[in-house]
């Protein structure tokens, strides 16, 4: 009996320190951010303008503004949780080979962009930059286009304002149900500070939905992208399921290439 109660204190509080450390570091696990200095020099293959937007609160966020002569429209990135836009400008090509201007920003605390970070923050920023690009091009020419974290962004973005279209990949149906299946001996719904409830916000996005998603994805299990899917109320909803392609290599795949061809005709 003695035996059994060391193991539960020692279990419990093995339980607690975890619980601690999670819930601690959770913006660490979560943001995987690199910095650049004020003065970096980006450099791409492709005509681009470097935009700066103050806050409020003081913070200063960078964002890749990828011009062409005569677009057909803009698409507005939101790119995933780690590295900065010396990488993610690279996706652009992507985009304006088919004939589509690009804005890409960096979160606070990736790049150049400063600030405290919070969810509401990141949805606030967001909308930000919604506004800029549509001082650049009507609104019905913007297409809004999230990256895994940055599905959570784009979908609470359309869901208060009318784009074009809205393309998710590898979206999930919830950061907390990530979480959850990540961390499935800790308690998470009651520690987890950043929620993103793609789906809550799906809800009410009048703006067709597109998702793309790999049967093989390891960080944003595809399952959680298929309860999205089947999650959206909106009739104008297709998702392109990508067999054996994994979290960062959908661009490789023919369905992908196809897909994001006849999405942005």
């Amino acid at each position: 009996m003695q035996k059994l109660k060391r193991i539960f204190w020692v279990l419990l509080t093995a339980s607690i320190l975890i619980s601690f450390m999670f819930y601690t570091f959770q913006e660490k696990l979560i943001f995987l951010p690199t910095q650049l200095p004020q003065d970096y020099q980006y450099s791409f293959d492709q005509p681009f303008e470097e935009l700066f937007l103050d806050t409020p609160d003081g913070s200063r966020l960078n964002a890749l503004h990828f011009v062409l002569e005569n677009p057909k429209g803009l698409i507005l990135y939101f790119h995933g949780n780690a590295g900065d836009l010396s990488r993610w400008g690279q996706i652009a090509s992507t985009f304006t080979e088919l004939g589509y201007e690009v804005i890409v920003m960096d979160y606070r605390g990736y790049g150049k962009s400063t600030g405290e970070r919070s969810e509401e923050l990141l949805y606030e920023d967001a909308q930000r930059f919604y506004d800029l690009a549509k001082e650049k091009h009507p609104e019905e020419k913007i297409i809004v286009y999230g990256r895994s974290l940055g599905t959570g962004i784009a979908s609470h973005l359309v869901s208060n304002n009318k784009p074009k279209k809205l393309v998710l990949e590898t979206p999930y149906y919830s950061l907390l149900e990530v979480a959850q299946g990540r961390f499935p001996f800790l308690p998470v719904n009651y520690m987890l500070k950043y929620r993103l409830p793609s789906h809550k916000y799906l809800e009410s996005v009048s703006a067709p939905i597109r998702i793309f998603h790999g049967t093989e994805d390891r960080i944003v299990p595809y399952a959680s992208g298929e309860k999205l899917f089947k999650s959206i109320q909106q009739q104008d909803k297709i998702m392109y399921t990508i067999p054996n392609g994994q979290h960062n290599d959908l661009d490789q795949f023919e369905i992908y290439q196809n897909g994001i061809k006849k999405e942005l005709e």
